[in-house]
């Protein structure tokens, strides 16, 4: 049997932004029983020429909301991106996840072959349905993803790869 992809893309997302949620908690937890103004975790980054832990997380969801959505041909709801505390990080991921369970396996199953057209480095790219899942979305999905879950490690927050991939 072969995996669609729906299968790829939409249980994929979304197992791993329930784990990132349940990672934010644990960083929310983290400050609160040492007294450390969140915003520092929240503002806290890898490298000088990275994104912070709150903008990490804003690009993770940002990848798989729009991911689900070219790949079902429809227009993905927008989002600011004003979210200043771990509750507010939260939340985009519970309105990214409710958005992805809209869509039907149907809407995104056969979409290998679709045009997904999308700007990169300033300019427009299209790329076919699987090549965009496999070798765009999901890999900045991941990314992202795993920066967040390396920023609260680095930080001190009590995490490790069960968090980052939770139960199989």
């Amino acid at each position: 049997m072969s995996l669609s992809m729906y299968q790829a893309s939409a249980p994929v997302f979304l197992k791993t932004l329930e784990n990132l949620a349940a990672i934010l908690d644990k960083g929310a937890a983290f400050a609160a029983d040492r007294k450390i103004d969140p915003a520092v975790l929240l503002g806290y980054r890898l490298a000088p020429d990275m994104f912070n832990l709150t903008r990490q997380v804003q690009i993770a969801a940002d990848h798989a909301r729009r991911a689900v959505a070219r790949l079902a041909g429809i227009e993905a709801p927008a989002y600011e991106d004003n979210e200043a505390s771990f509750a507010e990080l939260k939340a985009r991921i519970e309105k990214t996840v409710a958005f992805i369970n809209t869509l039907k396996p149907t809407q995104i199953d056969g979409s290998e072959a679709r045009d997904i057209t999308l700007k990169v480095g300033g300019s427009d790219k299209t790329l076919k349905g699987q090549t965009y899942l496999l070798h765009h979305a999901l890999p900045n999905f991941f990314f992202h993803t795993t920066t967040a879950y390396a920023i609260l490690r680095h930080c001190g927050v009590d995490i490790g790869k069960k968090d980052f991939i939770g139960q199989i």
